[in-house]
């Protein structure tokens, strides 16, 4: 596991132009879920198309990811990172996490998600995975990072979308394009079609697309 020594060589790994995809989602799922082996083969197709990870590097989802992630990327060579937060019930790093940082606040943390990822998946989740959406939501809406695709993974949100739609947006509270910032994947290979959209238009120098170290000031 190759951990940044300082702060330093952590912005390093913040100003390298890797197109990478964050994974939300819960940490009390376990390995018999079906929705844990979902997010696992997902990781493992991102892996092996050279492309990075960003996870909170702890268990459940977060572990499925970062094994799926590693089991693909073993010839593309992609890197994983997992970003914790200190806990009163101390959460530790899964061993599949290759680069790893602990925050002391959610908001630090959520930051530095921001400034690694090129897409966010949210995969099942409860208050934390809900804090990662709405707050990669709100940064999308306002326009303080780049074209970062939204992609909720899995039936759990087939109802939190059919509200959003028939109460807050009827409501006039947000707006059309709002909503359409977020897009639905049942399924895995659902996803992943959303990842290589955005990551072809990343690749072709599309500057709505970018780096959002570049973009987004903390």
């Amino acid at each position: 596991m190759k951990i940044p020594k300082n702060d330093k060589e952590f912005e390093k790994l913040l100003n390298d132009d890797h197109f990478r995809v964050a994974i939300f989602g819960s940490a009390r799922i376990t390995k018999g879920d079906p929705r844990y082996k979902m997010v696992y083969e997902l990781a493992k197709k991102i892996g092996e198309r050279g492309i990075d990870i960003v996870t909170g590097g702890g268990p459940g989802i977060m572990e499925a990811a970062n094994l799926g992630h590693k089991a693909g990327s073993k010839k593309s060579g992609a890197h994983s990172i997992g970003l914790g937060i200190k806990l009163p019930h101390e959460q530790v790093f899964n061993k599949a996490v290759r680069y790893k940082k602990t925050f002391n606040r959610f908001s630090s943390r959520l930051d530095n998600f921001m400034l690694l990822a090129n897409v966010v998946v949210v995969a099942p989740g409860g208050v934390g995975t809900l804090l990662e959406l709405l707050y990669t939501w709100q940064l999308m809406q306002v326009r303080h990072i780049c074209n970062m695709p939204i992609v909720l993974l899995g039936d759990m949100w087939t109802g939190f979308l059919k509200w959003l739609k028939n109460d807050p947006l009827q409501k006039g509270f947000f707006d059309k394009k709002d909503f359409h910032l977020l897009y639905h994947a049942k399924k895995y290979d659902d996803a992943i079609k959303f990842i290589d959209m955005a990551h072809k238009e990343f690749k072709k120098g599309n500057k709505d697309f970018c780096i959002n170290y570049k973009k987004y000031s903390v």
